[in-house]
């Protein structure tokens, strides 16, 4: 493992509109999941060499002191550029140690990860969940596995990932799925969609969060055509996505209209939110009003 120098890693965001997170923690860059669709990767980012995770150096020194300057606390988020449960996150416990000091110092925590490894720190999200909102987020693009091995191929299948929301769940976790990317051409088929949402129903996941189509940009679209002709060669997929989208940053499916309409139908019918202030509001139900209260009795 390498290591990063780094001044602050909990930082503030910009508005609290994405699941209601105040604050952002990215203890890890670089990710190994190789992922064919990966934002991260391009080059706005600035991440070189993106295969390869690199930890920031005293990152729990850097952490606790970032949680002890806040004025105000609220909800850290942590995945959104590097999935906190790498492989070698199962040695290190860099991000469950920093779970400790954001249960320690009273902050909530939303996690993004595709990693069943998450399940590891279920204690810890408890305890959290005593004084805050706490919030997971797993990845779910497809119901296949073997497509899933394919575009995904650093981490476990997708039955795998419902396992780890239904585990989660059965703790009392609130927890759901990220239904993002749906790659065009390959996972926006009304049968994906569909299965998507009977799994995370079966899984008993409270939310699924979706966006119908991808980014594409700079190095992000050269290596994600690149792959596209490696793992399904003779589909002409690149062209099939230069014909559709051009050099467009945002490329929805063709079909997100009728996929959206599909999918609220059967989140209705399953009982599941898909509104991201809905799903905020549930995650964050009875705190505000204990917070108040804990004030007042002071």
């Amino acid at each position: 493992m390498d290591y990063i120098s780094a001044k602050t890693i909990v930082t503030k965001t910009k508005g609290s509109g994405w699941f209601g997170i105040d604050y952002n923690m990215n203890i890890y860059k670089g990710c190994c999941h190789g992922c064919i669709y990966c934002d991260s990767r391009s080059d706005c980012y600035g991440i070189g060499d993106f295969d390869r995770v690199r930890a920031k150096e005293n990152a729990l020194m850097i952490i606790r002191d970032d949680l002890r300057r806040k004025a105000k606390k609220g909800i850290v988020g942590t995945g959104a550029m590097s999935d906190p449960y790498n492989p070698f996150e199962r040695e290190l416990n860099l991000t469950r140690h920093s779970l400790e000091l954001i249960d320690a110092f009273g902050f909530g925590a939303a996690i993004a990860t595709k990693s069943p490894l998450l399940f590891r720190d279920a204690d810890i999200l408890e305890s959290i969940r005593e004084h805050s909102p706490v919030l997971c987020k797993v990845t779910v693009t497809t119901i296949d596995d073997r497509l899933s091995e394919k575009i995904e191929p650093g981490v476990p299948v997708s039955s795998r990932r419902l396992g780890l929301i239904s585990d989660l769940n059965a703790r009392g976790i609130f927890t759901g799925i990220l239904l993002m990317p749906v790659l065009p051409f390959l996972e926006d088929s009304e049968e994906n969609i569909v299965g998507i949402v009977k799994g995370a129903h079966e899984a008993g996941a409270r939310f699924i969060y979706a966006a119908f189509g991808m980014t594409l940009r700079d190095r992000q679209r050269e290596w994600y055509f690149q792959k596209l002709e490696e793992l399904f060669p003779g589909q002409n997929l690149p062209w099939r996505y230069g014909r559709a989208f051009g050099n467009r940053y945002e490329c929805h499916s063709p079909r997100a209209r009728q996929l959206w309409k599909l999918f609220t139908q059967q989140c209705q019918k399953y009982g599941i939110l898909y509104d991201m202030r809905d799903i905020i509001c549930a995650y964050k139900r009875g705190y505000e009003e204990n917070r108040q209260l804990s004030l007042f009795d002071r």
